[in-house]
């Protein structure tokens, strides 16, 4: 057996031909890949820019001109977490267990994250904060974002959540506009022969950044970037994937999260994606993969099986695996979808997982009015309003946090970890 699992060794010549492929004076993928980055200014630069739009004064003095009512709601933030109105983790922890949590030892090893998805709307924010005050709640340390970069640009949205995640000690990630299942950031359709539901079989070949649209992901990625700091954005396609590892080798320190529209559905498709980021990890062993959402179908062993590969890489720290708890009630998985009995069952033994909150569980959102609905992710906020889905859709966010809660609650029940807002939630 041993001899036959030496023919799977890589061939040292084959690891040369790919490198000479990429050095080649006439290779157009490199060359196109290295005049946007020049077009923003160089590495360096590039950078350079990111880090100043990224300071939290500087989005606070852009955001007080462009939506003042957004930066007053951040004063109102800052004032709470400073006053510490929001529950400590010792306190959680009493009100969970009872005196039995003063005599426990918690092993922070193995701390889930708390992750909600999506948080398309700062005002949401704002109220997921007043309830979590009023409720004595935990508030996520991992949001996700799926609106319109244009839209959050036009309202202030954007400078508004970059600042609030600095302000509560989270991570965000951000949903270019460069992605198939929607209008490119130039107005014309990225995918000219798909066209919603009624294609959906369409879009099984891939979500899709087709054509020339991968270097216009890249360029829509460093405009944001060096425009205002946006530190991880998310990643639906392997072509997309392999031009973010491109650039964080060139020294930009862009990072991103691989979508569970990717597909990562089995141990072999995760060592696909982690060997990838491996060859293009840089000297110190750091790669821009910061995490990838597991296919909704993986089952614990899959997951664990995922970790024996991460760590193997080295990436145990770097790459969070992810992975949805719940699921929105419409649009994109049989319901009844609820996996928080799985999480429990490995949370005390995969290291950096994060339990991701995309709908209310099951049961409660079988008695909404309105469930939650992933394709309402794309709507444009003028027919939200139009269509009076505001007040609904708020509904819908606050039921996520509730469902990050309930999952919160489960881990300590059973003595096990998680990551909440970290400036928020004092330990």
């Amino acid at each position: 057996m041993k001899s036959l699992k030496e023919k799977l060794k890589i061939d040292e010549e084959a690891v040369k031909e790919i490198n000479d492929f990429l050095m080649r004076d006439d290779n157009p993928l490199v060359n196109e890949l290295l005049k946007i980055v020049e077009k923003y200014g160089g590495v360096e630069e590039i950078n350079r820019k990111a880090r100043e739009a990224s300071k939290l004064e500087n989005l606070m003095e852009r955001l007080r001109k462009k939506n003042p009512s957004f930066a007053k709601d951040l004063d109102w933030l800052i004032e709470q977490r400073d006053k510490e109105a929001f529950i400590g983790i010792p306190e959680y922890r009493r009100k969970i267990l009872g005196e039995k949590a003063d005599t426990m030892k918690f092993d922070e090893s193995f701390a889930v994250t708390l992750e909600i998805s999506g948080c398309n709307f700062f005002p949401w924010f704002i109220e997921e904060c007043k309830k979590a005050i009023k409720q004595q709640d935990l508030m996520p340390a991992r949001y996700i974002r799926v609106r319109s970069m244009k839209e959050q640009v036009e309202d202030g949205d954007i400078l508004a959540f970059s600042a609030a995640m600095q302000i509560i000690g989270a991570s965000y990630v951000q949903t270019l506009d460069t992605k198939g299942t929607m209008l490119g950031p130039d107005g014309k359709p990225i995918n000219i022969h798909l066209g919603g539901p009624e294609t959906i079989t369409g879009y099984f070949g891939g979500v899709g950044v087709p054509n020339e649209y991968a270097l216009k992901w890249v360029d829509e990625l460093l405009y944001y970037y060096t425009e205002y700091g946006i530190p991880q954005v998310l990643n639906v396609n392997a072509g997309t994937v392999m031009l973010g590892y491109w650039l964080y080798k060139l020294g930009i320190d862009i990072e991103f999260k691989i979508s569970v529209y990717l597909g990562n559905d089995n141990p072999y498709s995760c060592f696909w994606t982690l060997m990838t980021a491996k060859l293009f990890s840089r000297k110190d062993g750091k790669t821009p993969l910061i995490g990838f959402n597991l296919s909704n179908s993986v089952n614990n062993k899959t997951i664990e099986l995922s970790a024996y590969i991460r760590k193997a890489f080295g990436f145990e720290d770097i790459v969070r695996i992810e992975h949805h708890i719940v699921e929105t009630y419409k649009g994109i998985v049989i319901q009844p979808y609820n996996k928080l009995g799985e999480l429990l069952e490995i949370a005390d033994h995969v290291k950096n997982v994060s339990a991701k909150h995309e709908g209310a569980f099951p049961e409660i959102e079988a008695k909404r009015e309105h469930p939650s609905n992933i394709l309402e992710y794309f709507i444009p906020k003028e027919e939200i309003i139009k269509k009076g889905l505001m007040p609904k859709l708020l509904i819908n966010y606050l039921d996520k946090h509730d469902s990050v809660n309930r999952t919160a609650r489960a881990l300590t029940e059973k003595g096990l970890t998680f990551i909440a807002a970290q400036n928020l939630h004092k330990k």
